[in-house]
């Protein structure tokens, strides 16, 4: 081999060794890139999972303020009171302990025995009337004064009045007179005096205490019994025997 040749072998070897030096620091270069970017996109992945809330966590201010809020929704049922700080409630019917102005404890004592009257005197046109109507009438007079009775008798414990223990004199002998009679002059009598004159009076008792009544009970109570006063009274003007 001379010399020309030798050299020319020589500057083949050292390019093809150039060749595999470049080569190899290209893929050296890649792979170190390639690494990087894996790494980066790993390292996002993590801090994106670690600070997302997980599912059922109530982490936001309006959840935790929801959670502590206290409940304010009364409870059902319960009795309402006026405020006036007398102790009276504003529920029709239920007992007060406040003391009665001394009208509405008159109207009150008078309505229990003007329907203590009209309860016994009912059972007695019950029993011996002659004309089926008047005794269908007098068991409604029964029914309906008994309850109102009762009610009453709630608003006067309520109130601490006390209510007659027996009937006045005067009706105690309306009853005995009444009973004296029989037949078409007993039936008569009882329309004309309880179904009509006693209805008459204890409407006109009821209305004004309906509007002037102070105390609330007291006043529904008179409210809520007219209706049924004015059914009476229409009732006793349709029987045939009033005259």
């Amino acid at each position: 081999m001379n010399e020309t040749t030798f050299r020319k072998a020589s500057l083949s070897l050292i390019a093809a060794a150039a060749a595999l030096v470049l080569g190899a620091c290209h893929r050296s270069d890649n792979t170190g890139s390639t690494a990087s970017t894996d790494t980066a996109t790993t390292t996002a992945s993590t801090d994106t999972t670690s600070t997302a809330p997980s599912a059922g966590t109530a982490s936001s201010p309006a959840n935790s303020s929801a959670a502590t809020l206290p409940a304010t929704t009364p409870d059902v049922g319960s009795t309402s009171t006026s405020g006036t700080g007398t102790g009276m409630t504003s529920t029709s019917g239920t007992a007060s302990t406040a003391p009665l102005q001394p009208s509405d404890q008159k109207f009150v004592t008078e309505a229990a025995a003007g329907g203590m009257f009209e309860v016994e005197i009912a059972k007695l046109a019950a029993d011996k009337a002659a004309d089926p109507a008047v005794k269908n009438f007098a068991q409604m007079l029964a029914d309906d004064h008994g309850a109102a009775n009762d009610k009453l008798r709630q608003i006067a414990t309520g109130h601490n009045v006390a209510l007659p223990a027996s009937l006045p004199e005067d009706k105690k002998k309306e009853i005995d007179q009444l009973s004296k009679l029989s037949g078409p002059a007993f039936d008569r009598q009882f329309i004309r005096m309880v179904g009509i004159k006693d209805h008459h009076h204890d409407i006109g008792a009821f209305e004004k205490a309906s509007q002037s009544a102070q105390s609330p009970d007291v006043k529904d109570f008179a409210a809520s019994t007219l209706p049924t006063l004015k059914k009476h009274l229409e009732a006793a003007e349709k029987l045939p025997v009033k005259g």
